[in-house]
């Protein structure tokens, strides 16, 4: 019956001994009166004293049980999975709208095409914490670290070329990144980087984007789309302890994928799950119902 009974606030009984002390050693102080045959009067109260003593015992009791929350766990199941912390970093600049990654489908754009391999890597990295920022001329989360894949991807079918303007935030962008993953505790941060084009609209210097990712240990994977800004990526995947890749058709990015999903794994905490039945109203509700009979016997004294 009492199965997985505990309590929320268990040091909140420590009232209880307090309580008990005060009532030993903190008695108030009444005047004495000497009356003839007063004992006949402390006969005739002495089983209500000691009833209205035992009530507000139990009243004072059962307030304290009821504060310290009284729970039933019902279930509590921790969720771990072996995966690591994942930004992933796109770029949705203006030059994003260049039709030459797919040649066999030229109706689509290199952002239409990355969406695509990323929708697929996401599929394959079921144990990841996964957050997407996509950059124009600024940053913009467009998913804070989830496991909610589906989410995900539906976000990611919204996403456009040029929603954060057309310009190329790079460096603001990583800086938004670091800052999403600074405080995450995984044995392996990561963010993957992909961008066509040099830096154009960041306030923030790539010096400090590469000390703050030194000081973190973030690596970033970088993926330039064709030679652009290849010297670039590869400093900032080099400092950073990682590789840097260049992708000129829509198989050169699935092959890129594919080896950065090869990544090393660890566990990190997913969620927990307690489920958990309330009692603090039984105690609580036992409680009133004597503070009325305690109040009752009072008044008729």
């Amino acid at each position: 019956m009492f199965n997985n009974i505990t309590l929320e606030y268990p040091y909140i009984l420590l009232l209880i001994f307090i309580f008990v002390i005060c009532s030993i050693f903190c008695k108030a102080k009444s005047p004495s009166y000497l009356i003839p045959h007063l004992h006949i009067f402390q006969e005739s109260n002495k089983k209500t004293n000691i009833f209205l003593n035992i009530l507000k015992y139990l009243i004072i009791v059962l307030s304290i049980i009821a504060l310290s929350s009284p729970i039933k766990i019902l279930d509590n199941k921790l969720i771990k999975n072996d995966g690591i912390n994942i930004i992933l970093n796109l770029d949705a600049s203006g030059s994003m709208k260049y039709r030459d990654l797919d040649k066999n489908d030229e109706s689509k754009n290199r952002f239409d095409v990355v969406k695509e391999i990323v929708k697929d890597f996401i599929n394959k990295r079921n144990a990841d914490n996964i957050g997407l920022v996509v950059f124009g001329d600024a940053a913009l989360l467009a998913s804070p670290l989830s496991f909610d894949k589906n989410a995900q991807k539906e976000i990611i079918n919204y996403l456009e070329v040029e929603m954060a303007g057309s310009k190329t935030a790079l460096y603001d962008s990583l800086a938004s990144s670091i800052n999403i993953l600074k405080k995450k505790e995984a044995k392996s941060n990561v963010i993957i980087l992909l961008s066509d084009g040099e830096d154009t609209a960041s306030q923030i210097p790539k010096d400090v984007v590469l000390r703050l990712l030194s000081k973190y240990k973030i690596k970033v994977y970088t993926v330039g789309i064709g030679p652009s800004n290849k010297s670039v990526l590869s400093q900032i995947a080099k400092q950073s302890n990682a590789k840097a890749y260049t992708a000129y058709s829509k198989k050169d990015l699935k092959i890129i994928y594919e080896d950065i999903n090869n990544l090393e794994k660890s566990k990190i905490e997913k969620n927990r799950i307690i489920l958990k039945d309330y009692l603090f109203f039984y105690p609580l509700f036992l409680a009133i119902i004597l503070l009325i009979i305690y109040i009752y016997i009072k008044n008729k004294e």
